[in-house]
């Protein structure tokens, strides 16, 4: 049988471990109780039936007044336990006997922690009511405007049936335009008509009426002068508030670049207009689309919080009843506890419905709004199942590793009989044009592996990463997953080399040989791509959504997912270089018409490859230059930048140091390296980690770890120094044969990822760290409509 506390460590929501109860903390003052009672047995003792209250001495014979005495014990007994179950706070007086001093201080820490609990289930509740509200009014104004809009929509509609002629305008569906001034809070309709101006003039200031009557009605403020029928030609009332969608993909962030670029033409060209307004940006059924879906989200959001105070007054529950069981039998007060759970009951966090009723409210707004009274269809957006962990997944795994040892060393004891590694001339081209093409796969595989590590230990440390990044829990990867992509992978790959060397040392298919690593490729590339829901389609698109907000940054907004997967670009330049000789291998056709040595040595490759080398620094660098502009402009990003900055000067004086290898430049390369090193350790170590905390209580870590044993915080300070030092090797000429040569870039490329799966742990057990600290258990979705007041 597991134990609770066990249990509850299982259970608890990481985020908010420090809210809940601590139910190891009030174990070890019940042991305490319990070694007390052991020395001073009598202290504690109910007072026995057969024993005189008056009296210490014992009756050893039979007498006539003893059922009178007993009988009186026994009423005098339950006075008092009567007496005690009408105070609410008698166990911590009258009840308590002038020894137990550790029973006092047990009640007293259990007071303190059940007003810890309430206190913070009385604030999360409050929010949570607030945050209700605010969505209530965010889908009321989002439904009113889109009847508005379509009402509209209708008119011009039936404006243009009775006049064919017409020219279509700005009024037609997704065409409306409606202004919105972000300094004065303006709220106008813009329209433009060629044969009909007046008209759309006037269905324009109507347009704008009903707007603000919108508006007025779910309590925005209205600016100007009173309200009424707009003149022809007149602007219409002005009311504060906007749609605000934030610049998430490219068409938005360049709207919102070149609106700030128009007010300023504005106010140097036109001056500020009369109202004191400038330029804006503009709302049209796209936006109020965006709209819907950010408040969709948001009502997810807060379903799942419901859900998350939900099991955290239960587990709290839970624990006090176990609690005060075990304080019941040892210190023999059963009425004591009795009291106090009594108390906790009675507790905000025990008694109170909102919770429950908030829930329900929300799944109905859920369901009218987002799934068309299918309550079925709303819950698998509020509720989506979690996959069980299946055992087929774990009998692959399995199959799989075995499969690829037993080819593994097939294909070694081949390699060795052909000689295939040998430096003879006739071998050298098979070494130089097989390396770069299967170093790919198991560089891929190798990273795999790592991420199945890493999730691995996140899942056994209660290190939420499905929340950190923003992944859907019933799609997201398990490590199991993980270790079966990466074994399957592995074992096609060694499977085809198994096949490739077959038919290179046989004179029947040395014509075919050199097609299949090109074949696998397109077959990997297809199931990378495959639009079926197979071989885990979410996760494959995922990924393909972040390499993209990568490649096309700083266009996109930058979140978690986005930086970690750049990071791990910087760690794959090796894996990227040889994409290039790959694609410039097979896609080409050079196996045919030119030797190997075009795509190695070319000077147009060789500035592709060079490009390569950049391409992964500057996209964090730009990633890093927009978290600057668009979060408060924080100072860290700039420095994070500029660590960047000096990978992209370090690796301009390596590639200089190889076209011209002289001491001048391995001067450079050594001095810049080092500095850049230095840089990046710190960050490793001070930012991404959270150590060298000079004022924490472990030396040169940080107050709260996650592993137990401080000696592996230390271990691993070392280890990714050693392997940020593998630089050194990059930079020595040694003579070494193709063979070794390769092997030994292979060898770096393999140690450069196996320290950033390293990396990859504590950086996100720091930013666990950070998010139990703020007690952030849930994602803050931005709402559309707010008033400009607010800001």
């Amino acid at each position: 049988m597991v134990k609770f506390s066990r249990e509850l460590e299982a259970q608890l929501i990481p985020e908010w471990k420090e809210a809940f109860v601590n139910y190891k903390f009030l174990k070890k003052h019940i042991k305490n109780i319990k070694l007390a009672l052991l020395h001073h047995p009598s202290s504690t003792n109910p007072l026995p039936d057969d024993v005189s209250s008056n009296s210490g001495d014992v009756a050893y014979g039979f007498s006539l007044l003893d059922p009178v005495r007993s009988l009186a014990s026994r009423l005098r007994h339950r006075r008092h336990t009567s007496h005690q179950l009408d105070e609410e706070n008698m166990y911590e007086m009258e009840l308590i006997q002038p020894g137990d001093q550790e029973v006092k201080v047990f009640l007293e820490k259990a007071d303190m922690e059940l007003q810890k609990v309430n206190n913070f289930y009385t604030t999360k509740e409050t929010e949570f009511c607030e945050r209700t509200e605010a969505l209530i009014k965010q889908i009321q104004i989002l439904s009113d405007v889109k009847e508005v809009l379509d009402n509209f929509c209708q008119r011009q509609q039936r404006r243009r049936i009775l006049s064919p002629d017409s020219v279509a305008s700005p009024g037609s569906p997704g065409m409306f335009l409606s202004r919105v001034n972000s300094q004065s809070s303006d709220l106008s309709v813009q329209s433009e008509s060629t044969d009909e101006a007046d008209q759309m003039q006037s269905d324009s200031s109507l347009m704008a009426e009903e707007v603000i009557a919108v508006l007025e009605k779910n309590g925005v403020k209205i600016i100007g002068a009173a309200r009424g029928k707009a003149k022809k030609g007149a602007k219409p009332k002005m009311a504060s508030m906007r749609i605000d969608i934030p610049p998430s993909t490219p068409t938005r962030t360049i709207a919102a670049v070149t609106s700030v670029v128009s007010s300023v033409w504005e106010d140097l060209i036109n001056g500020s207009r009369k109202d004191g307004t400038t330029g804006g940006s503009y709302i049209n059924n796209k936006k109020i689309q965006c709209a819907e879906k950010m408040i969709r989200g948001a009502f997810v959001e807060l379903y799942r919080g419901l859900g998350l105070i939900k099991k955290y007054s239960s587990l709290n529950m839970q624990a006090f009843t176990k609690i005060m069981k075990k304080f019941g039998k040892v210190s023999r007060q059963q009425s004591t506890a009795e009291t106090f759970l009594r108390k906790v009951k009675s507790s905000q966090f025990v008694s109170s419905d909102k919770v429950i009723k908030l829930g329900d409210e929300v799944e109905s707004i859920f369901t009218q709004h987002f799934a068309g009274n299918d309550r079925k269809k709303a819950m698998k957006f509020l509720r989506p199942r979690q996959p069980k962990d299946s055992h087929l997944v774990t009998f692959f795994v399995g199959l799989f590793t075995g499969s690829f040892v037993t080819l593994f060393g097939v294909y070694a004891v081949l390699a060795h009989l052909c000689g295939i590694f040998s430096s003879s001339p006739d071998k050298l081209g098979y070494v130089e044009s097989f390396y770069p093409v299967f170093s790919i796969y198991a560089l891929v595989s190798l990273h795999v592996f790592m991420y199945g590590c890493n999730l691995f230990m996140w899942r056994n440390t209660r290190i939420n990463q499905n929340f950190i990044f923003e992944f859907a829990t019933n799609t997201a990867l398990k490590p199991r997953d993980a270790f079966l992509i990466c074994a399957s992978l592995m074992t096609t790959v060694v499977g085809a080399m198994v096949i490739h060397l077959v038919l290179n040392s046989s004179n029947v298919g040395t014509k075919h040989a050199d097609t299949l690593p090109g074949l696998l490729s397109l077959i990997l590339i297809g199931f990378f791509i495959c639009p079926f829901n197979v071989f885990y389609r979410s996760t494959r698109y995922c990924l393909l959504r972040v390499i993209r907000n990568i490649i096309l940054a700083p266009l996109y907004k930058v979140v978690m997912v986005d930086f970690f997967m750049a990071d791990q670009l910087c760690s794959q330049i090796p894996l990227m270089r040889h994409i290039e000789f790959t694609a410039c291998y097979f896609m080409a056709m050079i196996f045919k018409t030119h030797s190997y040595d075009m795509c190695s040595h070319s000077p147009q490759y060789k500035i592709i490859a060079y490009a390569i080398s950049f391409l992964p620094y500057y996209w964090r660098f730009m990633q890093c230059l927009r978290r600057y502009f668009e979060e408060g402009r924080d100072r860290n990003h700039l420095t994070n930048a500029g660590k960047y900055g000096s990978a992209l000067v370090v690796a301009f004086f390596r590639v200089m140091y190889t076209e011209h290898p002289n001491q001048t430049w391995l001067a450079f390369v050594i001095v810049f390296s080092i500095f850049a090193t230095c840089y990046q350790l710190y960050w490793d170590f001070v930012k991404d980690w959270g150590f060298f905390d000079l004022e924490s209580k472990n030396f040169l870590l940080r107050d709260d770890l996650v592993l137990k044993h401080k000696f592996i915080y230390y271990v691993s300070m070392g280890v990714n120094l050693g392997l940020r030092l593998a630089w050194v090797f990059s930079v020595m000429h040694l003579n070494l044969g193709p063979f070794e040569h390769r092997l030994i870039d292979f060898v770096l490329a393999s140690l450069e990822v196996i320290r950033r799966g390293h990396w990859n742990f504590y950086r996100l057990e720091n930013e666990h760290l950070n998010n139990v600290g703020k007690f952030r258990a849930l994602k803050e979705v931005p709402l559309p409509f707010r008033e400009m007041d607010s800001e």
